[in-house]
């Protein structure tokens, strides 16, 4: 029963993240309300503030606990498998989208990817997201360490990638975003991922 409840909590949290996100792309982060995205779920205001603290909060954590995946399924997956190409095989893995993404599809894609530019520009959001951004690192870090037999603490190696495969992630985010190119995530960011495995040639 306590695993249940513990894949319920799960789901809840997902989904008040993802209608969180939905809704601010859709209205911009100032218009939005936590009545407005706890209704979206079904739940209360009150179960939205026992799972976070704000609207900010809530739109991070989507991107926390896909990045934390990340680090989680690198442990799991076959050790002899090649470093970079399980860290591709894990990133690309939280870009596909969960039940409540598929509950709760997003708008035409012209008109998402303008409100995700709008709303990635709030600087309440953008330091929510350094802030999640560094709790992944860590873990990934220490994922990579162990896989790579290094110590997260005084080695430079798995500290390096980790922060490495952040900055790929970040970076493959914004050109999509901003428009920059009519490349997919999934194509964005595994090759971003590859540039950094043959060590960023020059082009």
């Amino acid at each position: 029963m306590s695993g249940l409840r513990e894949r319920k909590k799960e789901a809840t949290r997902a989904a008040l993240s993802w209608a969180a996100i939905r809704l601010t792309v859709e209205r911009g982060l100032n218009a939005v309300k936590v009545e407005d995205i706890a209704g979206a779920v079904g739940v209360s205001p009150r179960t939205f503030n026992n799972y976070f603290s704000s609207k900010a909060e809530a739109i991070a954590f989507r991107y926390l606990e896909r990045s934390l995946r990340v680090a989680a399924d690198l442990r799991e997956g076959p050790s002899d498998e090649p470093l970079w190409e399980a860290i591709t095989r894990a990133a690309l893995r939280q870009l596909e989208p969960g039940p409540e993404v598929r509950e709760m599809p997003p708008q035409e894609p012209a008109d998402w990817v303008a409100g995700l530019r709008v709303m990635l520009a709030e600087p309440v959001l953008q330091a929510e997201m350094l802030r999640a951004g560094k709790i992944a690192e860590k873990e990934l870090a220490a994922a990579i360490a162990d896989r790579t037999g290094t110590d997260p603490v005084s080695d430079l190696y798995p500290r390096l990638a980790a922060a490495s495969v952040m900055a790929a992630n970040s970076v493959a985010t914004e050109l999509f975003v901003q428009g920059g190119t009519q490349e997919p995530m999934e194509v964005l960011l595994p090759r971003a991922l590859g540039m950094l495995a043959a060590g960023l040639p020059t082009p």
